[in-house]
C-alpha cells in the first residue's frame, strides 16, 4: 500500500542529483514519483487503494489540480515534489478563463521576430497579440515562451470568440530542458507532437521493465498545425505554487528557419517509424527474456547437476581399497603410537636374545646362591 511519508522519503533518496553515478536511482525515482501523483490526489488513491495500479488508466491520471482550492500544507507539498521534478498538473485559473471569455483582459502586441521579457504572478496571466500576413500564415510560426529561472508557467493559445472575447484551445506546461523551463507551439503545416508525461509515468509504475518501450507512447498530436492571417492571442500563465514566474516570449517566422523547420518534420518522422518499430521489438524483447530466464534457469540444473555427478564418481574412486576405512584409521593410530606392526604371538630374535640373557643370569646367581651355602 502507498504511503505518503514513505513516498517523500524515497523521493529525496532516489533523486538522481543525488545518484549521477547510479542509471537504477533515476528510474526508481520515476517510479515514486508517479506514485506521488496518486497519493495527492483522494480519488486516485481510493481507485488505487481498492484495485491497484489497474484501476488508474491514463485518462484518469489528466486529471489536474486547482492550487485555490489545494490549501496550504498540500501546496507546499506539491511544490517541494515538483521542484524535485515529478510532473503536476494543474488548472487554470477560473478567474483567467472568465475575463479573458469576457474580452477584459489587457492585450499587448508580440510582433513577429521580437521578444518580450516579464515576471507574471501565480495564477495570473500576460496577454500577447501576434500579428502575421498572408506570406507568414503560409510560411509557418512558431511562438517559445523560456524561463532562465526555471519558473513553472503555461503557454496558452486562445481563439476568438464570437461575443468577442478568447476561448481557450491549447495549452503547452513549461518543462525543464536543460538548465531553462520552456514551452513552445508550431504551426508550420505539418503534424507536430507534444510528450504527455502522464502517459509514460503510467506506464513505468505498472511495468518498470518494460516502460522504455511505452516511452514514446505519451506523444500526442497537436489539435492546432498552422494559423491563418490576423491576430492571435497568446499568454503566459503563472504556475509556480507561490512566487512570481519569469519568462521570455518571442514570436518567430519559420521563413527565416527553414532548415531547421525541416529538420523538425524530419525527426518528427523518425521518432513515430521508431515508436512503431518499439512495438515490434518489445515483443522480440520479452521473447528473448524468457528464453534467458529459461536457460539460465537450466544452467542452474546442469551444474548441480554435474557438482553431483563428480562427488559420485570420487566416492566410487575411493572405494577402490583392500583396507575398510575403520582399519585404516586404527592402523594409523597404531603408528603413531610407537607399537609394532607384527601380529601377535610372534617374537623377533631380538626379543629372544633379551629373555635368554635375563634366563641365564637369573640361573648363575641361583648357582651362586647354591654353592656359598
Amino acid at each position: 500500500m502507498l504511503d505518503l511519508f514513505t513516498n517523500i522519503y524515497l523521493i529525496g533518496r532516489y533523486h538522481p542529483d543525488k545518484n549521477a553515478s547510479n542509471p537504477e536511482a533515476s528510474e526508481l525515482f520515476k517510479e515514486v514519483a508517479y506514485s506521488y501523483s496518486i497519493l495527492s490526489d483522494p480519488e486516485k488513491r481510493r481507485q488505487y487503494n481498492s484495485a491497484g495500479f489497474e484501476a488508474l488508466d491514463a485518462d484518469s491520471m489528466d486529471v489536474e489540480i486547482d492550487l485555490s482550492n489545494l490549501g496550504t500544507v498540500n501546496t507546499m507539498f506539491a511544490a517541494l515534489f515538483s521542484k524535485l521534478g515529478v510532473p503536476i498538473k494543474t488548472t487554470i485559473s477560473a478567474n483567467v478563463l472568465e475575463e479573458a471569455l469576457n474580452g477584459t483582459v489587457t492585450v499587448r502586441p508580440l510582433p513577429i521576430g521580437t521578444s518580450v521579457s516579464g515576471k507574471v504572478e501565480k495564477q495570473c496571466a500576460h496577454f500577447f497579440g501576434v500579428t502575421i500576413n498572408e506570406q507568414q500564415a503560409e510560411s509557418g510560426i512558431v511562438i517559445r515562451a523560456t524561463s532562465t529561472a526555471q519558473s513553472k508557467f503555461k503557454l496558452l493559445y486562445f481563439e476568438h470568440d464570437a461575443n468577442g472575447g478568447y476561448g481557450l484551445a491549447l495549452q503547452e506546461d513549461s518543462e525543464k530542458t536543460g538548465k531553462v523551463t520552456s514551452a513552445g507551439m508550431y504551426f508550420l503545416h505539418f503534424q507536430v507532437y507534444r510528450m504527455n508525461s502522464t502517459v509514460n509515468a503510467l506506464a513505468m509504475a505498472k511495468d518498470p521493465e518494460g516502460a522504455f518501450f511505452k516511452r514514446l507512447e505519451g506523444l500526442q498530436p497537436c489539435e492546432v498545425s498552422e494559423l491563418k492571417p490576423g491576430t492571435h492571442i497568446f499568454a503566459v500563465y503563472g504556475d509556480n505554487f507561490f512566487k512570481t514566474a519569469s519568462y521570455t516570449i518571442e514570436a518567430v517566422c519559420a521563413q527565416s528557419h527553414e532548415d531547421t523547420s525541416q529538420k523538425l518534420m524530419d525527426i518528427e518522422a523518425q521518432i513515430l517509424r521508431k515508436r512503431n518499430e518499439l512495438h515490434q521489438f518489445e515483443a522480440e524483447y520479452r521473447k528473448a527474456v524468457a528464453r534467458y530466464q529459461e536457460v539460465t534457469d537450466r544452467y542452474a540444473i546442469e551444474k548441480q547437476s554435474v557438482d553431483e555427478l563428480l562427488k559420485q564418481r570420487d566416492s566410487i574412486h575411493s572405494s577402490f581399497t583392500i583396507v575398510k576405512s575403520s582399519n585404516i584409521s586404527g592402523s594409523a593410530s597404531n603408528l603413531s603410537n610407537g607399537s609394532s606392526s607384527k601380529i601377535s604371538g610372534e617374537e623377533s630374535p631380538e626379543d629372544g636374545g633379551s629373555n635368554g640373557k635375563e634366563k641365564s643370569g637369573k640361573k648363575k646367581w641361583f648357582n651362586l646362591n647354591l654353592k656359598g651355602s
